[in-house]
Parts: C-alpha cells; structure tokens; sequence
C-alpha cells in the first residue's frame, strides 16, 4: 500500500515516535502525552507487528483527521481502544496544528507472551476485531481501574526484572483485558438506544432482504454482509447481539429465515424444492435439515400440522 509504514519491533515505534529507547525491548507502557506525532501533509497509513492498548482522551484540530480502516474516529472523549497486529491505522494532516492527549499506551509483542497463558487467551476477546468508532467509552471509575493497572504494569517495567516480574506483567495484562471485557458488556446495555436502533436497522435490512429478488440471486446473507450494511465489525455486532438477544448474527439471520418459510408453507402451494430455491438454497435438502433442527418438524410435517 503506497505510504504504508511497517512497525516491526517496539524499539522501532519508539524511534517512529520520537521516544526514549524501551527498557525492554518485547514490552512497553508510556504515558501517551510522551508520544509524539509525526507531522505531515500527506496521508499517513501505518500497521504494527505487535498488539496495542491504549487508554486515550486525546483532541485533535478540525485538521487532522484519525481514521481506524476506513472509519474516522474523534478522540474527544476518553476511550480504550486496542490494535492487533497487521490491523491498519492511518492520520492525514493538513496543516501543521497542536494536538493534546492524556492517557495512556502499552505496546506487547507476542514474543514476550510465549509459553505463558495470556499466549492462549489474548485472541479469545472479540475487541481486538473491533473497529476505532466502537471503542470502549469509560466512566471515570472505570477509567480509574484501568489506569492503575497501567500504572502497576509501568512499575514493574521500570523495576530491575527478576523471574516473577514477567508473570506479574502477565496477570496484570490479563486483568485489564478482563475489565476490557467486563466494560463492554456494560456498554452493550447502558448505551440503550443507540443499541436498540441498531437492532432495527437490522430487523429492517433482513425484512428488505428476504422480501427481495436478492435472496434468489445471492442466497442467504451473510454476516459479513450484514455487518458491512449496518457499518459494524462483524464481532462487534455478535457481542452486542449475545447481550441483547442472547443470539448471535447467524442465529438470528436463521430465525428471519425460519419466520418467512413458514410464512411460505402456511398461505401458498409452493412445493418443499420451490420453497427452499425461493429462500435462496441450492439444495431443498439443506433446507428441511435447517428447519427441522429450528422447529423439530420438517417443512413437509409442519404444513401437515396446521390442518
């Protein structure tokens, strides 16, 4: 990708950002007022070989524009975002103007997690998929936990390591990750009607969809395909699905699927393949396994029932 930088290794961030040198070179936490942005005119598009967290309350000029992928994010308010290796990350500047920021950012490299449990368990949590615009938004006691954690990962950064301090390292990383996951599910509740308009706008794009001509020529939609209409990650739009319908996106792209066949066998005298070609199956016989494990009767028995 043309003006894509590469940052490989933590020292090399460092270096990018005009910081001194880390103290280890698989690990580091820095206060974000530390960092410093390199100015330019042009767009400049970056990616690390390492995860990030970063806990920020920063505020840029109506000039600069930060964007996660192809989302813009206003980082006006304080928030906990996290960057996975390879994930994209760009910053396109106009003219030269100050920005503040607080907070904080810790940088690992998987190679300081090896052959340690945080190793396993770091890719479990869906946030790392998450887009920069569905960030966790922090109440201040909240805010408060977290940077505490940072704080005691920093000590122990800043102390002379001895064979506990990585494990220490380790359960607090997992601690925070924990909290991240805590916190969101708070999010997928307290954050109600926007939640709840999402959840329409999907109710509404799957109604147009299966009332449409694309079911025929598509098949079943897809939830990357959903996700993308409703301009959400796809594990965003799962986690806040699981919170607030107990189901996933699939699940509930089967039940809109369900509701319209039997919509078909009770008011029409479509045969069970014309039914399943109609909902999109290349297969009638994918469409009776799908229905019966749904509602326990085949297409053909369900009909059979409402006489």
């Amino acid at each position: 990708m043309e003006n894509m930088k590469r940052i490989k290794t933590i020292s090399e961030f460092h270096q990018f950002r005009r910081l001194p040198a880390p103290e280890h070179p698989l690990l580091s936490v820095t206060e974000i007022k530390m960092v410093k942005h390199v100015v330019e005119k042009q767009t400049m598009t970056w990616c690390y070989d390492f995860y990030a967290i970063g806990l920020k309350r920063v505020s840029y000029s109506k000039h600069i524009n930060f964007r996660y992928g192809q989302q813009p994010y206003d980082f006006n308010e304080g928030i906990l975002s996290f960057v996975a290796p390879n994930q994209l990350l760009s910053l396109s500047i106009d003219s030269e103007q100050e920005t503040t920021q607080s907070g904080w950012l810790l940088l690992i490299h998987p190679d300081f997690m090896w052959n340690t449990s945080l190793a396993k368990s770091i890719r479990k949590y869906d946030f790392w998929d998450y887009s920069v615009h569905e960030s966790l938004f922090l109440s201040a006691k909240e805010e408060g936990k977290l940077i505490r954690i940072f704080q005691n990962i920093q000590q122990e950064y800043h102390a002379n390591m001895d064979r506990f301090s990585k494990q220490i390292i380790i359960s607090q990383i997992e601690g925070l990750l924990s909290y991240a996951d805590r916190f969101y599910h708070r999010q997928f509740i307290t954050r109600e009607k926007s939640n709840h308009q999402l959840l329409d706008r999907l109710e509404t794009l799957l109604e147009d969809y299966f009332g449409s001509d694309e079911l025929v020529t598509k098949g079943l939609p897809t939830v990357q395909y959903i996700s993308e209409a409703l301009n959400v990650s796809p594990n965003y739009l799962r986690g806040l699905l699981k919170v607030l319908t107990g189901q996933n996106t699939q699940q509930l792209i089967h039940d809109k699927l369900i509701e319209k066949a039997k919509e078909k066998l009770s008011v029409t005298d479509f045969s069970i393949s014309e039914i399943a070609y109609a909902l999109g199956f290349e297969h009638p016989q994918s469409f009776t396994k799908l229905f019966k494990n749904k509602t326990s009767l085949s297409p053909l028995a369900y009909r059979k029932s409402l006489n």
